[in-house]
């Protein structure tokens, strides 16, 4: 196994497909909203990693999956984590948009 799999032991696209057949689930761009505009994935709603405080009036509901990337995967770690600590239970950083090969709306 390589290093970069020690990292990487899923793929951003076989989340994407989990995420279509979880119900309720939620995909959330965290990047700046310049960024969500250029190309997002579609259903993912942006709430930018400056603006994560803002979270609990956009998603209500602390029960529910939570899918998070950003470019890279490295905001969305810090997301994951600043969720975490609000309360949300069940949290995933699925990664970065540049390793997405799907639809971009």
């Amino acid at each position: 196994m390589g290093l970069f799999n020690l990292f990487k032991s899923f793929d951003i696209d076989d989340k994407i497909k989990e995420f279509e057949k979880t119900k309720d689930a939620v995909l959330l761009d965290v990047r700046e909203k310049d960024e969500y505009e250029k190309g997002h994935i579609p259903q993912a709603i942006n709430i930018p990693l400056s603006e994560i405080d803002q979270a609990e009036n956009i998603i209500t509901n602390k029960d529910k999956k939570i899918l998070v990337y950003c470019l890279s995967g490295s905001r969305s770690d810090k997301a994951e984590n600043i969720l975490r600590q609000k309360g949300y239970k069940d949290v995933e950083n699925i990664g970065g948009f540049m390793d997405y090969s799907g639809e971009v709306e």
